[in-house]
């Protein structure tokens, strides 16, 4: 699992995804979200504004584990 710093109290996860380098820009993220299996806090998750806090844990598919750190 790797930690991703955030600068605020909170990231949305769109914002969150192209910080942790899982996609490129911004508008990947629709479609990420719409192809993968994105779970947050071991709930799934299709919202790119979902509001992230650190020690929220992101899962992208079976090979992705990111905290919010």
């Amino acid at each position: 699992m790797r930690e991703v710093t955030i600068s605020d109290d909170m990231i949305r996860l769109g914002q969150f995804l192209k910080l942790a380098d899982v996609i490129d820009a911004g508008s990947d993220v629709k479609q990420l979200l719409g192809s993968a299996d994105v779970t947050v806090n071991g709930e799934p998750e299709n919202r790119r504004g979902r509001q992230l806090f650190r020690g929220d844990v992101v899962t992208v598919g079976d090979d992705i584990s990111l905290t919010v750190a």
